[in-house]
């Protein structure tokens, strides 16, 4: 509590009364000496007038030294009590006026308007920190609720009226129950649940954290729809797949209808040239040709979307490493040891994953390779020392980590010149490539909880490809 509410009359009458006792032994001396002084008359006034006088100065110049005193020390500390009273009330309009860092009193002065003045700037940063957030929270789409300890909402943004249909005034104070929002505060979070609300239906994330306010632990619920998202995201999902669709259609049926009508022509002439089986040959083997080229493109998709789910077992990680790298015969392989290794995971998918990464990497030397023929050389065994030299090669290994598991492969090919489209289904570099390998890699290794990246070499030529995995499949 400020001095100035302990009754601080008191405390100046006993500073005065100190002030007066100090000098009070040098008041009555010199009085007793003014008044009864005998061995020296000579230094004592003769006349009574005299003595009054020399009295009535002292006692003045003792009653004026407390007075001085007072208004020095006792009104500073008033001041200051002033000034910590608008602190305490929250009013930084307060401050010390007339303080000098001279002395000890005035630097305690300077030191509190200095506080003053932290305080005011914030004081103001919190409230325009406070209007921003109010701001925020009222223009943001998403249901924002905060409940006390009693499940009672105590704090509600537009977008939570607006889901419950009703004003602030009539929400706050209710409990999570009437307002249909216990089962949100309850269970895993975050969570997507399925909820029905007076002003929307759909998907909804549910979202929760513990905070206080006022020394009051509350509950923080955010609510976000997901329904406009997931519709766009379906959207954009349905646009990409049928203009994929398109383009391949369109690619096949151009020329089958091209060539069924010059079939049409042929066999509509009189008479029939004599070549006319060979082309109806011809022509019936491009349509089938490109009949087989969609029936292929349409399995690829059936491929991705019946993708089984992962059958987990014990997988020896070096077993499965040899044998995969053993069925990849056109160029040689490195199968580099690694730890033994215990994996939870499908063995069957993990393998085809390894081929397809193999494949790929062994398809990159075999491109390569042709462009750096051996230099020639002097004798047979020179040859083929400067053949090994110059082959390129792919290597595989594994290294293991207190929960992961990373299989890498590399290669000495020309790297990736785009890795932007990698895991766009049906995106090839290849001639004869079907775009669907990746793909469908990524997914097998997402559905065992792990990654799969692809990323040109640091050092060297070639890529890199690193299957990450947990040493459980739950992890």
């Amino acid at each position: 509590m400020p001095l100035a509410h302990h009754h601080p009359e008191r405390y100046v009458r006993r500073l005065l009364l100190w002030a007066a006792l100090s000098g009070l032994p040098a008041v009555v001396l010199t009085l007793g000496w003014l008044w009864f002084e005998r061995e020296f008359p000579e230094l004592v006034p003769a006349s009574d007038v005299a003595r009054w006088t020399v009295t009535l100065a002292v006692l003045g110049l003792w009653l004026g030294a407390i007075l001085v005193l007072r208004d020095r020390l006792v009104r500073p500390l008033q001041t200051l009590s002033n000034v910590l009273m608008g602190l305490r009330e929250g009013d930084y309009s307060f401050a010390a006026r007339g303080a000098s860092p001279a002395d000890a009193l005035g630097a305690v002065m300077v030191e509190v308007n200095a506080l003053v003045e932290l305080m005011r700037q914030q004081r103001l940063g919190a409230l325009e920190a406070t209007a921003l957030l109010r701001t925020v929270m009222g223009e943001i789409d998403v249901a924002v609720f905060a409940f006390d300890g009693d499940h009672r909402l105590r704090l509600v943004n537009r977008a939570g009226e607006r889901l419950l249909t009703q004003p602030v005034e009539r929400l706050l104070g209710r409990t999570a129950a009437e307002l249909g929002l216990v089962d949100s505060l309850e269970g895993e979070a975050p969570r997507t649940v399925q909820m029905s609300f007076p002003g929307a239906v759909g998907r909804w994330a549910v979202h929760r954290q513990q905070f206080r306010q006022g020394g009051m632990p509350l509950t923080l619920l955010v609510l976000s729809d997901l329904s406009r998202e997931l519709r766009e995201e379906e959207r954009q999902a349905w646009q990409r797949l049928v203009r994929v669709l398109g383009h391949e259609l369109n690619n096949s049926l151009a020329p089958v209808k091209s060539i069924a009508g010059s079939l049409e022509q042929l066999v509509q002439r009189e008479p029939l040239p004599p070549d006319w089986k060979q082309d109806m040959r011809d022509g019936l083997g491009v349509i089938a040709g490109r009949a087989e080229s969609l029936s292929r493109f349409v399995g690829a998709y059936a491929q991705l979307a019946r993708l089984p789910k992962p059958r987990p077992q014990p997988v020896e990680v070096a077993s499965l490493v040899t044998r995969a790298a053993s069925l990849e015969t056109r160029v040689a392989i490195e199968v580099r040891p690694g730890p033994g290794t215990r994996l939870l995971a499908d063995p069957d998918q993990l393998e085809q994953v390894l081929i397809n990464l193999l494949r790929n990497a062994a398809d990159a030397v075999i491109e390569i390779a042709p462009r750096e023929p051996p230099a020639p050389a002097a004798s047979a065994q020179a040859a083929a020392a400067a053949r090994a030299e110059a082959q390129h090669g792919v290597r595989v290994g594994w290294t293991e980590s207190a929960n992961h598991l990373e299989i890498w492969v590399e290669d000495d090919g020309p790297g990736l010149a785009n890795t932007a489209n990698l895991f766009v289904p049906f995106f090839t570099t290849k001639p004869r490539g079907s775009g669907i390998g990746l793909v469908l890699s990524r997914q097998i290794v997402e559905g065992h909880r792990g990654s799969l990246s692809l990323e040109n070499r640091q050092s060297g030529g070639g890529c890199v490809a690193r299957l990450r995995l947990p040493l459980k499949l739950g992890a």
